[in-house]
């Protein structure tokens, strides 16, 4: 009988420390992952359970003096932060550039756009001729590279030609396999096109 006690105090002290945990932790958000109709479009499933948990979209304690609505990209790691404040940031797992297409530096969100058109830039035609036939812009789609969202990234120099955008290519995300830049899942790309604003501060480390 007091073992039995005392699982039962074991067992409601341990959820009141998740409890605790869950009010000043992290939110995790593996549940939004699901099929999703946007603009006439039916975005399919993401098989999120083949995702490492990591990159999944999560809120957590992230310290940052730079102001709320910032984005920082944590190339190495394979993450996106945006910043919410009080010490907290939503988290979004990331694809990014591979061997010699890497950079880093500050930018600044100046346009956005649903279900972009992609044209792929002359360098890249050049590389991959087959890509010539989209030289005039491929449309929007389940398909297209830039998936449901794109943000467009400029400096001081104008546009830097990289982009925030989503990816039908879900089982990229966490490696290093664009052409600079930075990917999401397109259910990621949809919740952080909600949160940031044009002019938003993007710093890529």
């Amino acid at each position: 009988m007091r073992m039995k006690s005392f699982a039962i105090v074991a067992a409601l002290a341990l959820s009141t420390a998740i409890a605790g945990c869950s009010s000043i932790g992290m939110q995790m958000f593996t549940n939004d992952y699901g099929a999703v109709s946007d603009a006439g479009y039916q975005l399919p499933r993401i098989p999120i359970e083949k995702v490492p948990m990591k990159y999944h979209r999560q809120e957590v304690n992230y310290d940052s003096s730079e102001r709320p609505g910032t984005i920082i990209v944590d190339t190495q790691n394979k993450f996106l932060y945006f910043i919410e404040g009080d010490g907290r940031a939503i988290r979004y797992g990331i694809g990014v550039g591979r061997e010699g297409f890497e950079w880093h530096g500050t930018a600044h969100i100046a346009l956005k756009r649903e279900w972009p058109t992609w044209t792929p830039p002359s360098q890249m035609i050049h590389r991959q001729p087959e890509l010539a036939k989209f030289a005039g812009g491929m449309e929007p789609g389940l398909k297209n590279p830039l998936g449901a969202r794109a943000m467009y990234l400029f400096n001081k120099g104008g546009d830097s030609g990289y982009r925030l955008h989503g990816s039908p290519e879900w089982n990229s995300i966490g490696k290093a396999m664009s052409s600079g830049c930075i990917r999401l899942m397109n259910q990621d790309i949809i919740d952080l096109y909600d949160r940031a604003s044009v002019g938003a501060k993007v710093i890529v480390l």
